[in-house]
């Protein structure tokens, strides 16, 4: 193991215990009650009383999330073709994007909730989708659309097709758009996913779970 990638697993972790241990200080200082702040030493014990339900409900999270991640990325990814291929597309497509991007989430996963009543998972995979596809549209368009155009012009003067010059220019351009918008994505879908499960009644998943935890006054649950 070269020292960049020992430094690389060390520094996160050097800089997450720093965070635990300051975060038990202050608890132990304030001198608040679990009730009112849990402690990370609280966290294991919850854990060990709750595990079966962590991993029932976690599941539940995760399908969701998965599910709604791979549609943003169909979806996101054939969008951002379209646009990075056609100026035309791009300028009626883009601004209705942003704007969209620009609704807060929270407002919408209610609506999303009263829309489709009793529709727990197609409600939940529905706002990850929303919420992460963003990013990879635009990601991809930029990236195709800042292909250099003289790699296009020396391809079409051999005959190159249009499938070819995206197969072995405009894809690999985008890769690594591509991928960083991916790890921005699947946060999302995370952050959505849970989001309607904490709105929606009899939800279930870490959301609900979380909204358990909350209405019961349990810290360490949450």
């Amino acid at each position: 193991m070269t020292f960049q990638t020992l430094q690389k697993v060390l520094v996160p972790t050097v800089a997450m215990l720093v965070f635990l241990i300051l975060w038990e200080f202050i608890v132990w200082v304030a001198g608040w009650p679990n009730y009112k702040m849990a402690s990370p030493s609280d966290l294991l014990p919850a854990f060990s009383k709750h595990w079966n339900l962590f991993l029932t409900m976690g599941w539940q999270t995760l399908w969701r999330t998965v599910v709604g991640l791979v549609i943003a990325v169909i979806f996101g990814t054939g969008l951002g073709m379209v646009m990075g291929f056609s100026r035309l597309m791009r300028d009626a497509l883009y601004p209705l994007l942003v704007g969209f991007n620009a609704i807060p989430k929270a407002t919408v996963v209610p609506i999303v909730a009263l829309m489709f009543v009793g529709a727990h998972d197609f409600n939940t995979i529905l706002i990850a989708f929303m919420i992460s596809f963003f990013p990879i549209a635009v990601s991809v368009s930029i990236g195709l659309s800042t292909l250099e155009p003289e790699y296009r012009d020396i391809l079409r003067s051999l005959g190159a097709s249009q499938s070819t010059i995206f197969w072995k220019i405009a894809l690999p351009k985008t890769l690594p758009e591509f991928f960083g918008a991916l790890k921005v994505a699947v946060t999302l879908a995370f952050i959505g996913t849970n989001l309607m499960e904490i709105v929606s009644p009899h939800g279930r998943g870490l959301g609900a779970l979380f909204d358990s935890g909350k209405t019961n006054s349990d810290y360490p649950l949450m």
